[in-house]
């Protein structure tokens, strides 16, 4: 039996550059573009041309994409307006794009309240400005903004808008829970009335997430009939986000429910790229990626109790729901206090640290690194910490260079523009194959002016660490008082992504700041391959 088809919308260009803290440029919407395109994705909505500089920019010319169309978004014609004069929508005609993705209010409410014009009026611009894009020879999509809201307060209303939408042309029809209060089973009671008057292979979703449930909203309108989702990569979003694309489509393609059923635009091949379109973006943003995202989190397929790992090592099916490789993911046994020999072991396997499980050094590994968590380290969380952790015990870390002394300051100062400023310095002596070097580095904090002296100039080495730089630094105070205890997880990433964490425990900051930067160092020389 053939699979019905079922379209995805991206909105992370628009809608996801509401997020707080989000702003993108050009180029980044014109990367991100070409990204959700291999990916597979069916269409992208690049922004709001008129309403910006950048998004009007974009739309001046369009994208050569391979499968996506590309979709611009507006306002329908405003109250008292005709649909030839109206500016708005004369920018979103001229825009270069496949689609148009107005959107219009759909509850009575709003239109009273925000709108302040009358229920036939906002039926009429509706049907104008979807008129207005068909015969302009564009496809046509209408996101019903509130309409599940709406529907609560006045249903005929609230499918009086839709439906005019539809008539007047539109492909898609999109019910928006745009405040994101609605439930599952409200949306899919909803969603399955709409579909008796608007076929549902013209229905699409889009739900925020201000519940945590933008996915299963999303998943339940396609249950009741919506054949096209909307949502973002990452779940980016105004509030709390928008349905997550990074969670819908791995379900879509992986949970026989919908496999069995649909077929989207994101092949399985494709499908193992995800991860990386996910971190990618996070990267091109300066944001942490969420460890617990799932399916492409960091933790998403990571087991840390042994009797988890053991089972792990017998058939992963045992404690994971899809296999990682499917999502571009990988799995990790992380090593902690709770660990067993079977973590352990699964760890140096993974790090591909040949040992004999006999050797009794592995003894004294476990030993050691569960007295190192006591006194406040966390291997499960600084992988490249435990990766020369374990390297040194069994005898197998070069010592590449040693650092001999560093002094760090920190002066309060003006600038030439008579600003007053805070400045740190660094003077850092290595001796490195028996020479000895003195760099100093200046910084906007004492741990980046340590960071720059200690890397300024490793001799021999410094070909190895020229493409090493530090994207995540975090600090945690293990406990209260005067002799605090601090842990400094510092996260890396090499000139091929690559990405790692150490870690350093100390009562003082900068020695704990550098123990993780020194681990940094090492396991960059260590990953290249560098020699004595």
């Amino acid at each position: 039996m053939s699979r019905e088809r079922l379209y995805l919308f991206d909105t992370t260009l628009r809608d996801g550059a509401q997020t707080n803290g989000v702003d993108f440029t050009l180029q980044d919407k014109q990367v991100i573009t070409k990204m959700l395109d291999d990916l597979g994705i069916d269409y992208i909505e690049g922004g709001y041309p008129g309403a910006n500089p950048t998004d009007t920019e974009l739309f001046l010319q369009k994208p050569a994409l391979r499968h996506a169309r590309f979709t611009a978004f507006g306002m329908t014609r405003r109250p008292g307006r005709s649909a030839s004069n109206d500016p708005g929508l004369a920018a979103l005609i001229e825009a270069k794009a496949d689609a148009i993705c107005f959107v219009a209010k759909s509850s009575a409410y709003q239109v009273r309240v925000a709108l302040e014009t009358t229920n036939d009026e906002n039926l009429a611009s509706i049907r104008d400005s979807v008129k207005a894009a068909v015969a302009a020879d564009r496809e046509v999509m209408v996101d019903c903004e509130h309409f599940f809201d709406g529907y609560k307060e006045d249903p005929a209303f609230a499918l009086a808008c839709a439906r005019v939408a539809y008539d007047s042309g539109a492909r898609w029809v999109v019910l928006c829970d745009t405040n994101g209060g609605v439930m599952p089973n409200e949306i899919e009671a909803t969603v399955r009335e709409v579909a008796r008057h608007i076929p549902g292979d013209h229905l699409g979703i889009h739900a925020h997430n201000d519940t945590e449930q933008a996915v299963a909203n999303s998943l339940a309108a396609v249950r009741a009939g919506a054949r096209q989702i909307q949502g973002t990569l990452n779940g980016l979003g105004e509030r709390c986000g928008n349905a997550n694309l990074c969670s819908l489509i791995p379900t879509l393609r992986l949970k026989q429910e919908f496999s069995d059923v649909f077929e989207i635009g994101v092949s399985g091949n494709r499908l193992a790229t995800l991860t990386q379109a996910s971190r990618t973006l996070d990267n091109m943003l300066n944001r942490a990626p969420n460890r617990h995202a799932p399916y492409v989190g960091e933790s998403a397929f990571v087991t840390k109790t042994g009797i988890h790992a053991s089972a792990i090592l017998k058939d992963p099916a045992t404690y994971e729901h899809v296999a990682p490789e499917s999502v571009g993911n990988r799995r990790k046994v992380l090593v902690s206090d709770q660990a067993g020999r079977a973590n352990v072991f699964a760890e140096l396997e993974r790090a591909n640290i040949a040992f004999d499980k006999n050797d009794p050094k592995l003894g004294r590994l476990i030993e050691e690194m569960k007295e190192r968590e006591a006194a406040g380290y966390a291997y499960e969380s600084a992988n490249a910490s435990f990766d020369l952790l374990a390297r040194r015990t069994l005898g197998r870390v070069p010592e590449y260079f040693d650092v001999e002394q560093f002094d760090v300051n920190v002066e309060q100062r003006y600038n030439s523009h008579g600003q007053r400023i805070t400045v740190a310095m660094a003077v850092v002596k290595v001796k490195v194959a028996g020479k000895t070097l003195i760099s100093a580095g200046e910084g906007n904090g004492p741990v980046n002016a340590l960071d720059v002296a200690l890397r300024k100039d490793l001799g021999k080495y410094q070909k190895y660490i020229e493409g090493l730089k530090l994207i995540d630094y975090r600090v945690r105070i293990l406990n209260g008082g005067t002799e605090a205890v601090t842990r400094v997880l510092i996260e890396s990433e090499d000139e091929e992504g690559e990405r790692w964490t150490t870690i350093g425990v100390s009562p003082n900051i900068i020695d704990a700041s550098f123990q993780a930067l020194m681990d940094s160092i090492f396991y960059k020389l260590v990953k290249a391959g560098a020699t004595v």
